[in-house]
């Protein structure tokens, strides 16, 4: 639990330093959030969860996908990051709310679908992660795990190797999203974008 703690404090003070300007460091990753966005095909009036949120850049997306009838809500651990947010006039598309996301303060079944963007590799317990998103989304809701840059780039970009551990590869993704209340029904992880995507189980 310690580990857990301190895995959870450290990657709040990782955010919290870059949190001022992020948006300006990589200002060409709109479209592939456009893109994941429409892959979730939200319908009008719909309930959507932005998942570690961040500086909230996919709320506008969603809030456009969902409709003024629509719930729009990003949750974020870094307080940080959600005055960016706030900063950058994303108030106005949805609730942002300071969560854990492996302890998230909504009620069961909440929402239709939920966006995590570059959030489930952060997470000290990935597995709690996902089955606290299943928690939170209607049965048959989808969920799109996403990054703009597929594995291998993000890893060159960065300076690290490839892991085999890592809950986003192909092996261990499918076996970890169906023992956490998801099935997997697409996984796209080329150099121009991460993009898995899951169904919550009816039982």
């Amino acid at each position: 639990m310690a580990s857990i703690r301190s895995e959870r404090q450290r990657v709040r003070l990782f955010f919290a330093e870059r949190a001022a300007g992020w948006e300006t460091r990589y200002p060409d990753d709109t479209p592939a959030y456009a893109a994941a966005v429409a892959a979730l095909g939200l319908p009008p009036g719909g309930r959507v969860l932005d998942a570690g949120c961040g500086t909230a850049r996919a709320l506008p997306l969603l809030r456009a996908a969902v409709g003024p009838a629509g719930e729009v809500v990003g949750v974020d651990l870094t307080p940080e990051m959600l005055r960016e947010a706030v900063r950058l006039g994303r108030r106005g598309d949805g609730a942002l709310v300071e969560a854990d996301g492996a302890r998230l303060p909504l009620r069961t079944g909440a929402f239709d679908a939920v966006l995590a963007a570059g959030l489930v590799h952060h997470l000290p317990d990935p597995a709690a992660g996902l089955r606290e998103l299943a928690r939170v989304t209607r049965p048959g809701g989808r969920l799109a795990l996403f990054h703009p840059l597929g594995r291998a780039a993000l890893a060159a970009r960065r300076g690290h190797e490839l892991r085999d551990d890592d809950i986003r590869a192909a092996p261990r993704l499918g076996p970890a999203m169906s023992a956490t209340g998801w099935e997997l029904s697409l996984l796209d992880d080329s150099d121009e974008c991460y993009l898995a995507l899951a169904v919550r189980q009816r039982h």
